[in-house]
Formats: C-alpha cells, structure tokens, sequence
C-alpha cells in the first residue's frame, strides 16, 4: 500500500475510514430509533444496533486516540493559509472530543438508565454505572446537545474536505484518503 510523503500512514487511515463508517452508520439510526410511533420490533433493532456498535466505537476511538497520540501527522502544505490551519485543528479537537462524549454519554444514559447492552453483557462485562436516573437523564441530555453537534462539525469537516478535492484541488484530500494498492 502506498501514500505519499505528506499523507498518512495506513493504519491512520484505516482507522479513519472505520470510525467514518461506523459514525455515519449511527447518526441515521440514532435520529430514525427516537421517532414517536415507530414500530416496536423496528425500533427495538435500531436500539440493539445503536448501543452495540455505540460499545464498539468506545474501543476503535480509543486505539484511533492512542495512534494519533503516538503518531505525528503529517504537517499541512504551506499553501494552507494560517485561518485554514487554524480552523482545521480546532475542528479536529472538536471531532476527537465529540467522539469520546458521545459514546460514553450513550454508555451512561443505557447503564445508568439500567437497560442492558446485549454485546457487552454477552461477554460479562461489569456495568461499572450505579443506576440513577438522574444520571441517565444528564447523560440523555449531553448524548443529544453533542450528537448534534458532531453532526455540524461533521459537515464541517466533509465540506472542507471536498473543498479541497474539487475547488483547490491541493494534496489534503489525498493525504486521507483510503490507500491504493499497487
């Protein structure tokens, strides 16, 4: 697998386009699963889905952290004017902020809501949260004020990066871009 010199390392990007994948997956079902009137097995599935994968993202967010802790990136090209970098990282600590409150906010609400999460429970996880609905209405309250906002920044992110791929036509978008292989 290839990329270029100012572009990221494969596993940087693999665990980019997974956690992509799997946030764009949960946005849908968690606005879908919230809907008055739905159908109870519908709904049911959605829910099942939501906190399980929501449980999986708690785990590729934290190795995805880890990686970019230890991992430098790749430093923008000097064509990036200085609001753009400046933008640019803080939309990034928003996304990694973003995607470490809305998992443990969802894993909050669920345990301290006292509802099960079916993957975690298979394996014999503890539930480490103490049943408390106010706990769980805090939690409720925060995993939607920051579901919506990580649907903005979001957004925010895709556009820039689109920008850069149609408008300016610049390195950026392949520097994340799925590697090719040869």
């Amino acid at each position: 697998m290839e990329h270029g010199p100012a572009g990221y390392g494969t596993i940087a990007r693999m665990l980019h386009w997974l956690v992509a994948a799997l946030i764009l997956a949960m946005i849908p079902v968690g606005l879908l699963m919230v809907q008055k009137g739905l159908d109870r097995d519908l709904g049911d599935a959605l829910y099942l889905f939501h906190k399980n994968v929501g449980s999986l993202l708690i785990v590729v967010i934290a190795l995805r952290l880890v990686w970019r802790l230890t991992h430098r990136p790749p430093s923008l090209p000097a064509t990036v004017p200085d609001w753009q970098r400046r933008l640019a990282g803080l939309s990034h600590l928003a996304l990694y902020v973003l995607m470490v409150v809305m998992p443990l906010s969802g894993y909050v609400r669920v345990r301290a809501g006292g509802f099960p999460i079916e993957g975690l429970d298979a394996l014999g996880m503890p539930t480490f949260i103490p049943r408390s609905k106010s706990l769980a209405d805090a939690a409720s309250t925060l995993h939607e004020m920051a579901a919506w906002a990580l649907i903005a920044v979001i957004a925010l992110h895709i556009g820039a990066a689109v920008h850069h791929a149609v408008v300016r036509r610049d390195e950026i978008w392949s520097r994340m871009w799925p590697p090719r292989v040869r």
